[in-house]
């Protein structure tokens, strides 16, 4: 089972607001996934995204890939960095 992190879309018709959740890569785009990591409110920006640190390190030590967007917003908060010394702390 490949498992992606990604953003699944929920809201009104022009009026965006995404979940980011930990998904199996064959499931549809807002379809059925494992878990929830958080959530995403593009009126607000990327700085006042909700993530759960520890269920997103969790989900890339288990080998999840992000997508391009979600990998952005986790530079940003820079939990990237802390799955790389996660890693290297092993």
């Amino acid at each position: 089972m490949a498992v992606k992190i990604r953003l699944t879309r929920i809201g009104r018709h022009k009026d965006p607001f995404f979940r980011i959740v930990a998904a199996d890569s064959r499931y549809a785009r807002d379809g059925r996934y494992i878990e929830q990591i958080g959530y995403f409110d593009p009126e607000k920006g990327v700085e006042n995204a909700v993530i759960d640190e520890e269920l997103a390190l969790k989900w890339l030590a288990l080998g999840a890939t992000p997508s391009e967007t979600v990998k952005a917003m986790f530079n940003r908060k820079g939990l990237n960095a802390k799955a790389v010394e996660a890693k290297k702390g092993k």
